[in-house]
């Protein structure tokens, strides 16, 4: 395995089976990351390469014909892992094919940003179409607002310096048994090796996040509705989807398309041990592919995420410390911890504690600075 960060150290890099890492500089361009890779191709010789984000996945989508003679990578059309990962042409591949999916508004200016939330209406969500371009000031990349204010603060954060870049999307109510995932693996011909879907049982921010605590759930028709989809645009690789369940109608409705691996792939296990990403692994390398049979009940966790998530809740009055244990039983594995490799655990635990010293330090010298201000 190889881990081509850029800026600070990962804790993946700490992995016993991460064979060495290649850290790129914070500014670096297409070009550089590009010449970085077909280095290791050369060195090394040719092997998978895995986008495991979206700007990551546009990046291989924008030079696969170069990367293709270098190392194994789905093909599919050119442009398509592109189009799914923008947030408004995701939306509009939603709408021609018939695929339920939120109102959404793409505001430019402050002035169309009222107009496109008085249209929809609030709470409504605030993505960032293109995860790959810059935005104002660090924030996450998707954010719930539920008044004008925060509507505001959100807008100018997550909008790119030169403009644009967010998305507006209709809020859909939460209901239990309501956010739903689907992931998958596409081979040569479009047709789908391994399908598994589950249930965000927690998620991080809890309104509007990352899988924290999930379980796999069979959902025939949010298969159907999605191997469908990607059989009309021809989509070819790994695949994760989201959903959510509008209590409103019944319908399954489209949140994100995100052409590569999930973060949460390693919840998606079958009887036989095959994931995603062995299923990737053994298309592209030529060898069989068994037929893979879900394992409904497998529960997997984020420790840090988790445990911030159930906080939130607990405070909302949402969740009981009897309530979180229970939803504890069953979990077969975790995002970190592994007994075969607990260094990236330990590395992940010393980040996070390191980060809050320092948040914690510059809390103290702006009270500091505050104090020995003139009045």
């Amino acid at each position: 395995m190889l881990d081509l960060q850029r800026g600070k150290r990962s804790p993946i890099e700490c992995s016993g089976y991460c064979s060495a890492s290649v850290r790129l500089p914070l500014d670096a361009d297409e070009d550089c990351a590009l010449e970085a890779l077909m280095g290791l191709a050369r060195e090394w010789g040719r092997a998978v390469l895995l986008p495991v984000d979206d700007a990551s996945a546009m990046f291989v989508d924008d030079n696969a014909d170069a990367l293709a003679g270098a190392f194994l990578v789905p093909r599919g059309p050119r442009g398509l892992a592109r189009r799914l990962a923008d947030k408004r042409e995701m939306h509009a591949l939603c709408l021609e094919h018939g695929v339920a999916t939120p109102l959404a508004a793409f505001p430019e200016r402050e002035q169309d940003l009222d107009r496109d939330a008085t249209s929809i209406g609030l709470p409504v969500v605030l993505k960032r179409i293109d995860a790959s371009r810059p935005s104002t000031l660090p924030t996450p990349n998707v954010r719930v607002a539920h008044d004008r204010r925060e509507l505001l603060t959100a807008f100018h954060a997550m909008r790119s310096p030169e403009g644009g870049n967010v998305m507006l999307q209709e809020h859909i109510p939460t209901s239990p048994r309501g956010d739903w995932m689907f992931n998958g693996y596409f081979d040569s011909q479009s047709c789908c090796r391994a399908a598994f879907t589950g249930l965000k049982l927690r998620q991080a921010p809890p309104e509007a996040g990352a899988t924290s605590l999930g379980v796999c759930q069979a959902n025939d028709a949010l298969e159907r509705q999605t191997v469908g989809l990607m059989a009309a645009i021809g989509y070819r690789g790994p695949l994760d989807v989201d959903y959510r369940l509008d209590p409103r109608d019944g319908r399954y409705k489209l949140l994100d398309v995100n052409p590569r691996i999930g973060a949460s792939f390693r919840l998606f296990v079958g009887a036989d041990g095959t994931d995603v990403l062995r299923a990737m692994y053994l298309d592209l390398t030529g060898q069989r592919l068994p037929t893979i049979e879900q394992r409904n009940g497998r529960r997997w966790l984020v420790e840090p995420q988790d445990l911030r998530s159930s906080l939130s809740h607990r405070r909302g009055g949402e969740l009981t410390v009897g309530g979180w244990l229970r939803s504890l039983s069953g979990i077969e594995e975790t995002a970190w911890w592994s007994r075969d490799d607990p260094w990236p655990f330990f590395a992940m635990l010393a980040q996070l504690l390191v980060g809050r010293l320092r948040r914690f330090g510059r809390g103290l010298w702006g009270a500091s600075s505050a104090r020995k201000a003139p009045r």
